[in-house]
């Protein structure tokens, strides 16, 4: 099974032999950890190793995710106009509302532009649409499914609970997905300093550390620093 890589130093050595191809896989976190980061990293990696990719954000506009590409010095804008990424900005309400045939139609799409990896920013966004649990539910694995069909992989962004950083804000997608990756903040007792700590709670198909391990957004980033301990 042909495998590859977040694109994210210390947290790929995490990872015994990489990651499955056509993956489905989310990042839980709060506000702040770095989601959206992660996402555009794993996407200038795969460009960088000759993959074609696809950013959909139900949260920003085309010009913001290229701007904050830009700022890590990931050249987007570029990248767009040589055919190696499509950046589509959503309206999340307009998307709800055409969901079945955007499910329908993304296996195509896909296709068509030859996307090896694909980000979603955020689904927690489209669980929101749904006030209904079991719709909200059947939806959700309806859309999954979908995605899988696509035969990309896929990167997915998702809201933690507010009470449990290591679930999702309906608990419903960590258990659709290949793999799960958490982002979150500890807080040591003496109040020093406020730390962010990266956790892989599983991948399907890959032996991974289980180890809880500090990380920081630089300008170039994400680096997971896999050799100190969080405490």
């Amino acid at each position: 099974m042909p495998r590859i890589n977040f694109g994210v130093g210390g947290l790929d050595e995490m990872v015994q032999g990489g990651i499955p191809e056509r993956s489905l896989l989310v990042t839980i976190g709060g506000a702040g950890t770095g989601k959206t980061t992660f996402g555009l990293q794993f996407l200038q990696h795969g460009i960088e190793n000759g993959q074609k990719g696809a950013f959909i954000t139900l949260e920003e506009s085309y010009d913001r995710v290229v701007q904050s590409a830009g700022e890590k010095g990931w050249p987007f804008e570029e990248h767009v106009q040589n055919g190696n990424l499509a950046v589509v900005d959503l309206d999340p309400v307009e998307m709800a509302n055409s969901l079945s045939s955007i499910r329908n139609e993304l296996p195509q799409l896909v296709e068509e532009f030859g996307a090896e990896r694909l980000v979603l920013d955020s689904v927690s966004l489209l669980e929101m649409m749904y006030d209904d649990q079991a719709t909200r539910r059947t939806e959700i694995y309806d859309f999954t499914k979908a995605l899988k069909n696509a035969g990309v992989t896929t990167f997915l962004t998702s809201e933690a609970d507010q009470d449990n950083p290591f679930a999702s804000r309906h608990g419903i997608i960590e258990y659709l997905t290949d793999g799960v990756v958490v982002l979150r903040y500890v807080r040591p007792e003496d109040f020093r300093e406020t730390r962010l700590a990266v956790e892989i709670q599983k991948i399907r198909d890959a032996n991974h550390s289980r180890e809880t391990k500090p990380y920081e957004i630089t300008n170039d980033g994400i680096s997971v620093y896999r050799q100190a301990n969080i405490f």
